[in-house]
């Protein structure tokens, strides 16, 4: 097989289309035929320092992609493929790769270094492959392991630490581990790419580095290593010795007092001279320290006099720290205004600062202000924009009554600033203006910066501005987007805006319209303030103007349906515009429906709409399908139960979207229709059950659909059980048996993964509130066909219970199910509760509890279980 792969991979780069493809389908074949024996004549190939260096690349690139893919259920896959293979086999290839290590060809060492990474993240955490640390380490001290080798090895121990946890290795290896890594680090003993390595794999191993840090001694040590690092001559390792330190103030946060003098004299030196590449890390340290303190403030409960150590290091740095962080506002590029994405010195001071606000407060004032009333009337434009840009930095963080007198007496400042003859300028102090309304403009709480007397002119040169360059628009709809969102419930202050409405509407479809934005940026920022404008207006006064705009977006709507589609280009724009305009007919119906005298208005379009809706879907692009099914959601629930009639038509795209396992988001959305329309249909809905049953239990059976599916579709099972009642009788089997699968799957996820406590809270929640439903449907006929599966629902609600880490709205939806089961199975639960000791604890609980609505519940629950025990 040696001399066939060879060819094989080398035609599989070849120009020509015909022989890559042949290539490839012979190289599938192997895969096939004989994994083991392809995956080792691989790694046969990768060792090969005879062979070409393209045929080993691409060999080291298809043994990574054998052992791990992006896809998790596909990762699996191949993780047990390699877990089958003979011993022997992976003995063999195991060797090849660390002996790789010591290849003269860099490309071989980096990518037999990811593949050894790999491997050890499958068997490492099986408590396989034992002697792979200690292998590792003996590269680093043999007298005649070479730089390459050093380097190469310490490149693995990087990517190993990257792959695996920190409890996957024992004190001892870690420590070693370390040892190894920051002896690396030395510049007396080692070459700039072994020391690069070291402090690379630094980064990486920091998180295992938690009992070597509670150490004073190792801690010393380490932190002196990484700190002279920090002052190393080449600055590629400048740069990966501040990373270290932006992650150990993360990290090792309650540690740092002792150097952080040092730290700010390296950080310093660092923004004011050196390369923007090491500036960047060290502004980032700063940011850094600011999120941990900010979370420390607001966890910090002094009540209970246990809060963790909260070092104050902001507060203590902001005389040095503010005026460093200013200076960095003057180091603008000349295009920055133009790409939001740019990310450089003066962009990432200004992020720090805003988060220094967040962490002082108040205190940040009298600093930074000077310095914007110092360069805010400069005629140098930098200094123009850095003096705004740091006023909208410092706007979150000090009390309105420190910032109120500000912002009064600079607003009218900022309105002729968009006048500035300079686009960087205007274009901040857009966002300085979308600022101060988000967060100085709160008429429901009492306070804004707007008024009467000066609303009008502030709409003026905003309704002026949107015209401006496109970033510059972009800003400015931010801005309407913020004065909107402030009138939101704000009583008679609502309407303060219904004069200007018609003209706001008409600039922002204006601003859609324009084809100068390059991208659909601009059109889409347009868009999401038009449907905020809507969202926010005073229903009551507006209903004539926004009925009017109806017609309006339908027709837009309509036009994107005759556009010309060449290519796969022209229907990305096609399918962003539809979605666009979707998003705005799904406001504009939720709006009308949220009031009897306005539902009227919807539903006499309500046949027009849907006919639209339909066409789209006839598009099948999935961006559209998202947002359309969400309208048809909206327009389920406007309609009741006359949406039965657009039901034969529409039924096959909610199939679609039932089967959409690739995009699942657009599933997810699917199944949430679903229940908006069992809740319009009731039992009207029956007819299609059958066919969506089928499908809701097959997405749950997938192991190719994404998990966070599979919490609403238990909750639409709740959804038909109370739209069909007794009907749903013929789904329990099938159903009950998925639940109850899946109660017992949440007892055995890793409380460690935050991300995936999060899916077990979601997923107990789903179960409980798909029990709920299907108890409160059978509740007036056939209700016994629920006791067989009482005492497991109690099981599963103790065992919930005694998870001290359940989420607030779990406890809610087995409080309530409780509730449920006894309303619903009356007297044939007696026995079940009466052996039921924690019903009367979890109760008690909740009852004690601060949440009203969760009070509420427990005592319905409460007098549920009480008419059950005296019947």
């Amino acid at each position: 097989m040696a001399m066939e792969i060879t060819q094989f991979l080398l035609a599989a780069q070849s120009a020509d289309a015909n022989v890559r493809n042949e290539a490839e389908a012979n190289i599938r074949q192997l895969q096939q035929q004989n994994l083991p024996g392809f995956l080792l004549s691989l790694s046969v190939e990768l060792a090969n320092n005879e062979k070409p260096a393209e045929s080993r690349r691409l060999a080291g690139i298809v043994l990574k992609n054998s052992l791990d893919a992006k896809d998790a259920s596909m990762k699996e896959v191949l993780v047990q493929q390699w877990m089958t293979i003979d011993i022997s086999f992976k003995s063999q290839i195991k060797d090849l790769l660390l002996r790789t290590l010591g290849s003269p060809v860099p490309e071989a060492r980096h990518t037999s270094a990811q593949v050894i990474a790999k491997v050890a993240s499958i068997e490492i955490p099986q408590k396989q492959w034992p002697e792979l640390i200690r292998s590792l380490l003996n590269n680093m001290t043999q007298p005649e392991s070479h730089a390459a080798v050093k380097q190469a090895t310490l490149e693995t121990l990087g990517y190993i630490c990257e792959e695996i946890s920190h409890e996957d290795l024992v004190q001892d290896e870690v420590n070693a581990v370390l040892t190894a890594v920051v002896q690396g680090m030395n510049l007396a003993e080692n070459s700039v790419e072994v020391r690069l390595a070291a402090t690379r794999a630094l980064y990486n191993a920091l998180d295992f580095a938690q009992t070597n840090f509670q150490n004073e001694m190792e801690r010393n040590y380490i932190m002196k290593m990484v700190c002279e690092t920090a002052k190393s001559k080449e600055v590629e390792i400048r740069q990966a010795a501040f990373e270290c330190l932006v992650s150990i103030a993360s990290t090792y946060y309650d540690v740092l007092e002792p150097y952080m003098q040092t730290i700010f004299e390296l950080t310093s030196n660092a923004v004011k001279g050196d390369e923007e590449a090491v500036a960047l890390q060290a502004i980032e340290f700063w940011s850094s320290i600011c999120d941990e303190e900010i979370e420390l403030q607001e966890f910090e409960n002094p009540e209970s006099g246990d809060s963790s150590p909260h070092s104050h290091f902001i507060e203590k740095a902001r005389s040095s720290l503010v005026p460093m962080l200013l200076e960095t506002l003057l180091k603008q590029e000349e295009d920055q205004d133009q790409d939001d994405s740019i990310w450089n010195i003066s962009m990432a001071g200004g992020t720090c600062l805003g988060l220094v606000a967040r962490t002082v407060g108040n205190e940040i004032v009298p600093i930074v202000m000077p310095f914007v009333e110092a360069n805010i009337v400069k005629p140098d434009w930098r200094c123009r924009e850095a003096a705004t840009y740091a006023f909208g930095s410092i706007l979150e963080g000090p009390t309105v009554e420190k910032l109120a007198p500000l912002v009064q007496a600079g607003l009218e400042f900022l309105l002729n600033a968009m006048q500035d003859e300079n686009n960087h300028v205007k274009d901040t102090t857009a966002w300085t203006l979308s600022r101060i309304f988000e967060l100085l403009h709160c008429p429901s709480s009492g306070f804004s910066v707007i008024s009467p007397e000066n609303l009008q002119r502030i709409l003026a040169v905003l309704l002026e501005s949107i015209k401006d360059a496109p970033n510059v628009a972009e800003k400015v709809c931010g801005a309407i987007y913020y004065l909107a969102q402030g009138y939101e419930d704000a009583g008679p202050s609502s309407s303060l805006l219904t004069p200007y409405l018609t003209s706001i509407i008409a600039e922002l479809l204006r601003t859609a319209d324009r084809t100068d934005g390059g991208d659909s940026k601009l059109r889409s920022s347009a868009y999401e303030t038009l449907n905020e404008v809507v969202r926010c207006s005073n229903i009551t006064e507006t209903s004539q103007i926004i009925a009017e705009l109806v017609p309006a977006i339908m027709g837009r709507l309509s036009q994107t349906l005759e556009l010309q589609i060449v290519s796969s280009d022209d229907r990305e724009k096609q399918g962003d515009l539809q979605a666009s305009l979707c998003g705005v007919l799904q406001v504009i119906i939720q709006k009308f429906s949220s009031s009897d005298d306005t539902k009227s208005i919807i539903l006499q379009a309500a046949d027009q709409i849907m006919l639209l809706f339909l066409r789209v879907f006839a598009c099948r692009s999935s961006t559209v399908h998202e947002e359309a099914m969400l309208a048809i959601g909206a327009l389920a629930y406007a309609t009741g139960p006359e949406f039965a009639k657009y039901m034969p038509e529409f039924y096959q795209y909610l199939q679609m979207g039932l089967q959409n396992s690739e995009e699942y988001q657009v599933c997810t959305i699917t199944v949430g229709v679903v229940g908006d329309i069992c809740r319009a249909l009731d039992d009207k809905i029956l007819p299609y059950c059958d066919g969506i049953m089928t499908l809701l239990l097959s997405d749950l059976s997938s192991s190719q659909l994404h998990r966070s599916v599979k919490p609403p579709i238990f909750s639409c099972f709740g959804d038909i059980a109370l739209a069909i009642g007794e009907h749903f009788e013929k789904y329990v089997p099938h159903a009950l048996q998925m639940m109850q699968d899946a109660s017992k799957a949440c007892a055995h996820l890793d409380v460690n993964d935050e991300e995936l406590m999060d899916y077990g809270n979601q997923l107990r929640r789903s179960i409980f509130e798909a029990y709920s439903g299907i108890l409160q449907g059978f509740k007036n006929a056939k209700a016994e066909v629920m006791m067989p599966y009482a005492q497991h629902l109690l099981q599963f609600i103790e065992l919930v219970f005694r998870d001290r880490q359940r989420d607030e709205s779990v406890t809610k939806a087995a409080v309530a199910v409780m509730g449920d089961l006894a309303d619903a199975l009356g007297p044939n639960t007696k026995i079940l509760f009466k052996d039921c000791s924690f019903c009367a604890e979890f109760l008690g609980e909740c009852l004690q509890s601060d949440d009203e609505q969760l009070k509420e519940t427990a005592g319905w629950t409460q007098g549920m279980i009480g008419r059950v025990m005296v019947s």
